[in-house]
């Protein structure tokens, strides 16, 4: 898969997950046939800005500190399950690609 495939195949994961569920970015990974986290997470910095970008979590369900505020407002109008430390409750929350 090239470059421009990789992008275009993790943004329409994106793009999938519906309203009040998330997924991680292990599991878009997976989903595109990657190896790492951290490839989507470059892939969501650069390039997502138009998709929901805080449907995609750390597998415990945090974001990275300087998206916080942002998703939570997100997550709250969306009724996304959260936790009392205000992760993302991935148990109840989390959607498989």
């Amino acid at each position: 898969m090239d470059a421009d495939d990789f992008v275009e195949a993790v943004l329409v994961v994106v793009e999938q997950i519906p309203a009040g569920r998330v997924t991680s970015y292990g599991a878009i990974a997976d989903r595109v046939g990657v190896s790492g986290p951290r490839r989507v997470g470059r892939v969501l910095s650069q390039y997502g800005g138009s998709v929901t970008w805080w449907r995609v979590v750390r597998a415990d369900g945090s974001l990275p500190p300087s998206h916080g505020e942002e998703a939570r407002a997100h997550y709250l109008d969306e009724g996304t399950p959260l936790r009392p430390s205000g992760r993302v409750d991935m148990p109840q929350a989390f959607w498989q690609p």
